[in-house]
């Protein structure tokens, strides 16, 4: 691909357990203001819990868009939420969805944030699909897991109004951590559901050095358990640390069964798991339909 500044070929550190289709990865701001105690970034974006806009992004953003193949799709946001509390008043992703209507790109927007559905009228007209990160009903963990994100209750009444709009929607149920969210996973299952989901990704939490640190000081009660989990029985993959193949195919195989009930298609995130996919793509690529 010729040289670009703002869009780039995402490529997760070259993971061999990643099994994403080949696709491209924007994000509009650099850190994200949900401050999620599970959350990766912290391990390589400086104050990664300082929510910035990119500067100059727009102006960037055209440059590339007249160098990307627009048959790819494209997925925003990878490391940082496109939906934070500033875009409310910066409106800055809602701008780089028109760049990519006008250009005919196909979009997969991956949010963790209800502000999604006010480009509901954007994202309906286009070749798009959209993923909302949920991993409790319960507001009390979720204040505690996600402090600056909002309540799940709003994530789904988000993908309501853009279902009911046409835009196909996904949840991702990720990530799925033993004696904090583990029993949470049919409940949230029937309620995405119920919003008119059509797919879930799901994963289990990847222990890093710096979410092990807030993980283990906001739920003290569970963190020897964790410890024995990952640290005693779980294995190391490159610089993460994952639960025991076993746990992890059984809570899996549970959330692959409650999909099967409501005739939803699952996939798993880097979990090694061959053969419990029943989806055409692990993060609802397939769902963004090609352009005509």
């Amino acid at each position: 691909m010729p040289s670009v500044e703002v869009i780039h070929d995402f490529d997760p550190w070259r993971n061999p357990l990643c099994t994403c289709p080949r696709k491209y990865s924007f994000d509009p701001y650099t850190g994200c203001a949900h401050r999620c105690l599970y959350c990766y970034i912290t391990s390589y974006i400086p104050r990664a819990f300082e929510c910035r806009p990119k500067k100059d992004l727009l102006k960037r953003l055209e440059r590339d868009l007249r160098k990307i193949d627009k048959r790819r799709i494209i997925s925003m946001s990878n490391s940082s939420d496109p939906y934070p509390p500033v875009e409310a008043e910066l409106k800055l992703t809602r701008a780089c969805i028109k760049l990519f209507a006008e250009e005919g790109c196909r979009l997969l927007v991956i949010t963790k944030s209800d502000l999604v559905a006010r480009d509901a009228d954007l994202l309906a007209e286009m070749c798009a699909a959209v993923s909302v990160t949920i991993t409790t009903l319960r507001e009390e963990i979720s204040r505690r897991l996600e402090p600056g994100a909002p309540d799940p209750s709003e994530r789904l009444a988000a993908l309501k109004k853009l279902a009911d709009r046409g835009v196909p929607v996904a949840v991702r149920l990720d990530p799925v951590i033993p004696s904090i969210n583990d029993g949470d996973v049919e409940e949230i299952i029937e309620a995405a559901a119920n919003a008119g989901v059509s797919h879930i990704t799901s994963s289990t939490y990847k222990l890093r050095p710096d979410s092990w640190r807030r993980m283990r000081r906001e739920f003290p009660d569970v963190a020897a358990q964790l410890a024995q989990l990952y640290f005693e029985r779980g294995e190391r993959h490159r610089n993460s640390w994952y639960l025991p193949l076993e746990l992890r195919r059984k809570l899996m195989k549970r959330i692959r069964a409650a999909c099967d009930e409501r005739d939803l298609t699952f996939a798993s995130c880097r979990e090694d798991l061959a053969g419990l996919t029943s989806a055409a793509s692990c993060d609802g690529s397939h769902l963004v339909r090609s352009a005509s």
